[in-house]
């Protein structure tokens, strides 16, 4: 006696038995952003654009900071400028935070590409080399520390000159000239910034190669040309903030 079987719906009528619709007919396809932000070179890419945001961001933040040297007016009335531009189009402190929030989102996707990209490293050579590799650049080597050194200092900085919440002296909002005196009459503020910016010089020495490399801007006859502009950027921005402190201690800005 034979048993009734229920058809299945694999083998209904106009069906090949066995075959399952693909993952890309039934609308399973993955995205194109999570396809490439699980690339390596995506992750990369990632990496080297929202690198790029923040060093614009650092030549524009030192040439502000340059105008203490012009006096308390000059620099006062250049962080109420930072509050009103784009006005009347924008209302007040739009557009600063329009840069704020661009500027946190690729502070974030930079570091985050580059934790997951140093995992994956890590994971793909699970063993030692035999061999030991030639020995890196110092600003090679230091990438990892340098960039939770700076991470450190951006939340210490945003709290002693943004908030006042850690600063030294009574904090003036709209006065950066006294809160910026204020700040780097300390010896330890002066450790701080002068050891971050530090950072922020061998960071940028290696992040801009590294970024001109992935963006496809490197080539046989750009290489010498791209070195001479990292060690450009990193030397003008080491000097230029570190200028501040160093005017403060001295006694040629108080």
């Amino acid at each position: 006696m034979a048993l009734a079987t229920r058809p299945d719906k694999d083998t209904a009528p106009g069906k090949a038995p066995g075959k399952r619709p693909s993952p890309a007919r039934s609308g399973m396809r993955p995205s194109l952003v999570r396809s490439v932000w699980d690339s390596t070179i995506g992750k990369k890419t990632v990496m080297a654009v929202s690198g790029l945001i923040m060093l614009g961001y650092l030549v524009a933040h030192m040439i502000g900071n340059l105008k203490i040297f012009f006096g308390p007016e000059d620099i006062n009335e250049y962080a109420h400028w930072l509050r009103t531009m784009g006005e009347p189009v924008l209302h007040y402190e739009w557009a600063l935070w329009l840069v704020r929030i661009v500027l946190v989102a690729a502070v974030v996707l930079h570091a985050v590409s580059a934790y997951q990209l140093s995992r994956r490293d890590i994971k793909a050579r699970p063993a030692k080399y035999v061999h030991k590799r030639k020995r890196a650049s110092y600003a090679t080597r230091t990438m990892r520390w340098g960039g939770i050194i700076l991470a450190l200092f951006i939340v210490w900085h945003l709290l002693d000159l943004t908030t006042g919440t850690v600063h030294p002296g009574e904090f003036e909002h709209l006065h950066p000239y006294q809160n910026i005196i204020d700040t780097f009459s300390t010896w330890y503020s002066n450790v701080i910034y002068i050891v971050a910016v530090v950072a922020v010089g061998l960071h940028v020495r290696h992040g801009f190669w590294s970024a001109a490399q992935t963006l496809g801007a490197g080539n046989a006859r750009r290489d010498k040309v791209l070195k001479a502009t990292a060690n450009a950027l990193a030397l003008v921005l080491t000097l230029g903030f570190v200028s501040v402190p160093v005017a403060v201690m001295t006694g040629v800005v108080s």
